[in-house]
């Protein structure tokens, strides 16, 4: 994996966390911990997907 694969993920997580922010500004630091794995693990899916479209898979 390389640093810029790491750094969507990050992204993924921060942006999942600011967005849960935006809807509940009281949110538990658990359900901010749940939203930035969420964020994290499926800016991954994505990433991966794309990649494959790009090598010509479905």
């Amino acid at each position: 994996m390389g640093f810029l694969e790491e750094a969507e993920k990050i992204a993924g997580a921060v942006a999942a966390v600011e967005a849960l922010e935006k809807v509940d500004p009281n949110a538990s630091i658990l359900t901010e911990g749940a939203a930035a794995v969420a964020g994290f693990e499926g800016a991954g899916a994505i990433a991966d997907h794309f990649e494959k479209k790009e090598d010509g898979q479905s």
